[in-house]
């Protein structure tokens, strides 16, 4: 069985360091890079493609809200071709980079609150898949498992690669548990890969309830920004592949 481990990266700003990219580049097989409207600066966005591309892994682009202060998190309203705009927009800034590396984008993630509001609004899921599509009908959209974002992909004719977190919680109607709610974010490193092997052996999300809602499952997402980032994938990765599974890009997914 092959599957796709990814992380967040470019997240870092100016003056501003944020995660270990280098160290999460040895472990991972796909990045998603930020933008410039959440993280991330031409420098950032320039350097993070030519190390991931040195490392063999597959580029992403991860496009947010326009919303530095808070990292992309909080929830606006746009009317659609303003989004779609702002999606394309970015990509295309990514996309940039990734050539003058002798690189390419291969797939989309949307991030923070853009990417949970589309998981269950499908109008804005919708304009998100509108704006991939219109750039690159060969584009994968990286989508939460279960979501909105999911099924809109699909209605647009997108290769869509279901996704699921290595270190967030989930409901019982499989979308991931608000931040501030106990139990949100997994820290404990056992915990977070029994989490994961439990969702790849039962075929589907398991809920904190206990749950199990089956779903194709892809690609698995290590956040950059969570305190021991670095160990959470290498120990995910080698319990993966102890089981028997093949570690590979997100093109090599699908």
């Amino acid at each position: 069985m092959k599957i796709n481990l990814n992380a967040d990266l470019g997240e870092s700003f100016g003056a501003w360091k944020m995660g270990e990219d280098d160290a999460l580049l040895q472990v991972v097989r796909s990045a998603n890079i930020a933008c410039g409207f959440h993280a991330g600066d031409p420098l950032v966005m320039r350097n993070t493609v030519r190390t991931a591309l040195a490392a063999g892994v597959s580029l992403g682009a991860h496009p947010s809200y326009p919303d530095l202060q808070g990292f992309g998190r909080r929830p606006m309203k746009m009317a659609p071709n303003e989004l779609e705009a702002m999606v394309i927009y970015q990509v295309g800034a990514l996309a940039g980079m990734a050539a003058a590396e002798g690189g390419r984008v291969t797939h989309v993630k949307p991030h923070g609150a853009l990417n949970n509001q589309a998981c269950e609004d499908a109008a804005l899921a919708d304009a998100v898949a509108r704006a991939v599509r219109a750039i690159d009908p060969g584009l994968i959209l990286l989508a939460p498992v279960l979501s909105e974002l999911y099924k809109a992909g699909e209605r647009a004719g997108l290769r869509v690669a279901a996704e699921i977190f290595a270190d967030r919680a989930y409901t019982d109607a499989g979308m991931l548990v608000p931040r501030g709610q106990p139990g949100a974010v997994i820290h404990d490193h056992d915990e977070l890969v029994a989490h994961v092997l439990r969702m790849l052996d039962a075929g589907g999300v398991v809920s904190q309830g206990g749950k199990v809602l089956p779903a194709v499952m892809h690609s698995i997402c290590v956040h950059g920004d969570t305190p021991g980032a670095v160990d959470n994938a290498r120990r995910l990765r080698a319990a993966l592949e102890a089981g028997g599974r093949e570690v590979v890009g997100l093109p090599d997914v699908l």
